[in-house]
């Protein structure tokens, strides 16, 4: 992150975008109503946690602070109280909004990217279809295309990068112990107080490690990405909780922590993921050499198929051959009478929509130009991680739970899915029409089951006070695909137990992190 960043002053913007917190249709507004971050235990020891990839903060880069008598931090004094003499309206909804805290507004934003990109390209005139390219973003379409592999794995990296770069900072933020420009005279609190020492400042080092991310993943949005953090600096500086130099140390910090997570990044083979006209004619080829009926593309022209080699992608929580070990047995035979009865279940469901079903399909529908089922979650997680009172290094390692759980499950529930490649319900029988679109990869196993499973695992592991109350929602979630004849019974079923099984390893590592509950 460059420093001349830190002189943008940027009116906040804050969208009343809404999500459904459940089936019930409670809505929560996710960007008003959300109380300053006051965290109930500030997590001092999180510098002994388990880092994802990180061994040794000591690597780091981190230059020791002024000291406070000294002419430099007078100067940044200054600068906190000539911000404070004289703050507008929008400066004060900037305050507002990132107070809430910064791993909870960089989801959002995160969020937000994701439903913009995920969106398919149109076809070329000749009928083929062009594909994105991250060495010409720019070009149509613009790369990414964030459909639902490419999202989870883009929650997963900013959400483990920001909880490394956390873990790091505390390390450095024990070691120099000074307190915030809050407690110096003239200088005014505006947000909870916190005894959290403050060099370098945690929310410049959520910053500095999401936006080197964000600017892998979303090459097109480098402008408004640094635009949103030098609007984050700011805040801090307004509400008196950092001097310049405490952002300058925590925003190079960041940086250092990402560039970690863009070098495994770019060798993860997400890159290979699409395949070639090759691989997609061999799909077919084995298929049907096992006496099966291969999935096709329903679009007119036929679209390829979305990322078939993304279960080769290089996982978080485990190595590469366990996703083959927790791969499913085989769906139903094409001329098996289980099959034959699994068809007629979701022919009836076509036919006889119910209301309550028909909700439950849009509710869950995460398709283009939304967030994807992880953004779903992610939002989930949200609404209750607020109730919590967590601190910054805490939200930030409960989203890296949660998110590389969703982006692991998206890689076990590709590889079978391409495994298999086996036909959806409205190709087995064209009377059956869905009530939301055709999703353009093979049918077994369901994505949204893997992906609600996965997620209400973790979930309820982090908030066992809830009960039943996600694994509710994740049946909720898997049903709705059969509901809406996107689905049979046993990709909803199968898909909900592999899910859950990739869950566990989070919680396996939650219990070992040295973060408690």
């Amino acid at each position: 992150m460059k420093r001349h960043l830190l002189n943008f002053i940027l009116p906040v913007a804050v969208s009343a975008i809404v999500f459904l917190g459940s089936c019930n249709k409670a809505v929560i507004d996710r960007t008003a109503n959300i109380p300053a971050l006051a965290p109930s235990n500030i997590d001092l020891n999180a510098d002994t946690w388990k880092p994802v990839l990180i061994t040794d903060p000591t690597v780091f880069t981190v230059a020791a602070p002024d000291a406070t008598n000294s002419p430099a931090y007078v100067a940044d004094l200054n600068e906190i109280k000539a911000y404070q003499s004289g703050l507008t309206s929008d400066q004060r909804a900037i305050i507002d909004y990132w107070s809430a805290g910064a791993v909870l507004r960089w989801n959002e934003i995160l969020r937000d990217l994701v439903a913009k990109h995920n969106l398919p390209p149109y076809q070329n005139p000749d009928g083929t279809y062009p594909a994105p390219s991250s060495t010409n973003p720019f070009a149509y379409p613009q790369f990414p295309f964030s459909n639902p592999p490419y999202a989870a794995r883009a929650y997963a990296y900013v959400s483990a990068a920001q909880y490394d770069a956390l873990i790091a900072a505390y390390h450095f933020k024990k070691l120099y112990n000074r307190a915030a420009p809050y407690n110096m005279a003239g200088v005014e609190a505006l947000i909870p107080k916190s005894t959290l020492p403050s060099y370098p400042s945690e929310d410049a080092v959520v910053a500095g490690a999401t936006v080197e991310i964000m600017k892998l993943l979303f090459p097109t949005e480098i402008a408004y990405i640094e635009q949103k953090a030098a609007e984050e600096m700011q805040y801090r500086m307004m509400a008196g909780a950092n001097v310049r130099g405490e952002l300058t140390a925590g925003q190079s910090l960041g940086a250092q922590v990402a560039d970690v997570f863009a070098a495994r990044a770019r060798a993860d083979n997400a890159g290979k993921a699409i395949g070639t006209p090759a691989i997609w004619t061999q799909l077919q080829v084995t298929t049907a050499a096992r006496g099966e009926t291969f999935w096709i593309s329903l679009e007119t022209p036929s679209r390829p198929p979305m990322l078939p080699l993304f279960g080769k992608v290089i996982p978080f929580l485990f190595d590469t051959t366990t996703v083959k070990a927790l791969r499913p047995g085989p769906p139903n035979l094409t001329n098996s009478a289980a099959f034959k009865q699994e068809v007629a279940e979701v022919l009836s469901y076509s036919k006889n929509p119910t209301r309550e079903h028909q909700e439950q399909v849009q509710f869950w529908a995460d398709g283009a130009g939304t967030y994807t089922p992880t953004g779903h979650w992610n939002a989930i997680a949200e609404a209750e991680f607020v109730k919590q009172g967590y601190s910054e290094v805490r939200w930030a390692r409960n989203y890296a739970l949660l998110n590389m759980a969703e982006m692991d499950v998206a890689i076990c529930c590709w590889d079978t899915k391409y495994f298999y490649f086996n036909q959806r319900p409205t190709q087995a029988n064209p009377n059956i029409k869905t009530l939301t679109g055709i999703p353009n990869f093979p049918s077994y196993t369901s994505g949204h089951s893997n992906f609600s499973a996965a997620a209400a695992t973790v979930l309820t592991y982090l908030l066992p006070d809830r009960g039943t109350k996600f694994t509710d929602l994740a049946n909720q979630a898997a049903l709705s695909r059969l509901y809406g004849a996107i689905h049979y019974r046993s990709d909803v079923e199968v898909g909900l137990t592999t899910g859950a099984a990739v869950g566990q390893y989070a919680v396996k590592r939650a219990q070992t992190d040295g973060a408690g509950n």
